[in-house]
């Protein structure tokens, strides 16, 4: 498959292969069939770098689990942690439109539905990561944000698109000296 986005990134060590990931995030690769399906039932145009990431691994837990901020959040003063990427599907519980998926955390957790909510964090629902369309529109290219449902759903900036973001992953031996 060749790459748009992703070019020169080594994913070595970047996805965690354990029984978890492969029993609640990771689902198969998307069709152009699912991928359709998913963005009508979610209501949001999913970013061409996410569909190309899931169509090298459909979800899944990783071991760069941090990104870095500017401002301090309820995780840490200088970055945020996810548990793992929430893949294109609807089968395992993990995914955007699984059980504990986008629509889910808007539901139930009252996050507000300002796109499509991606990456879970080690809080268990008490902080997601969104994909941000609140000022580009359905079909724009969002924003990545940390949303803190603790703080009244307070949104930290992260990065300017799903790429970026991605490619700002770091482990946490990164930030010990925080």
């Amino acid at each position: 498959m060749e790459l748009n986005f992703f070019k020169n990134f080594d994913f070595t060590d970047f996805w965690n292969e354990s029984s978890y990931s492969q029993r609640d995030y990771i689902e198969e690769f998307p069709d152009d069939e699912m991928i359709a399906s998913v963005e009508e039932e979610l209501g949001y145009k999913l970013p061409a770098s996410y569909i190309e990431l899931m169509k090298i691994q459909n979800g899944g837990l990783v071991d760069r689990d941090c990104f870095p901020t500017t401002e301090p959040t309820s995780w840490a003063d200088g970055h945020i942690a996810i548990t793992g990427i929430m893949g294109i599907g609807r089968s395992k519980t993990n995914s955007v439109c699984g059980e504990l998926g986008s629509k889910f955390m808007m539901e139930e957790w009252g996050y507000p539905n300002d796109g499509v909510y991606i990456c879970d964090c080690p809080s268990a629902g008490h902080d997601m990561i969104l994909l941000d369309y609140s000022t580009c529109g359905k079909e724009g290219e969002p924003e990545v944000v940390h949303v803190d449902q603790e703080d009244d759903y307070k949104k930290t900036f992260l990065a300017k698109d799903f790429e970026t973001f991605i490619k700002g992953l770091k482990t946490e031996d990164d930030f010990d000296d925080q």
